[in-house]
């Protein structure tokens, strides 16, 4: 499974996931605020004053807080 389809469900069955960039920078998204571009494999962002597009292929590794899932505290 690619990067960008495994984010991509990860997002949609916990509506949260923190991402870190190959860069070091490290963003959450919500599921309310980011949108999945297929063709371009671009991750977007619409964080209210700024949006941002993330290739998913410069993900390193992404992962999801448990303590806002419940009975994983």
């Amino acid at each position: 499974m690619s990067n960008f389809k495994a984010l991509k469900e990860s997002l949609e069955k916990n509506g949260e996931v923190m991402i870190r960039l190959d860069n070091g920078d490290k963003i959450e998204l919500h599921k309310h605020n980011v949108t999945f571009n297929e063709s371009t494999q671009e991750v977007m962002v619409d964080a209210a004053s700024e949006t941002y597009w993330i290739d998913a292929n410069k993900i390193a590794y992404y992962w999801i807080h448990r303590e806002g899932i419940e009975g994983k505290a």
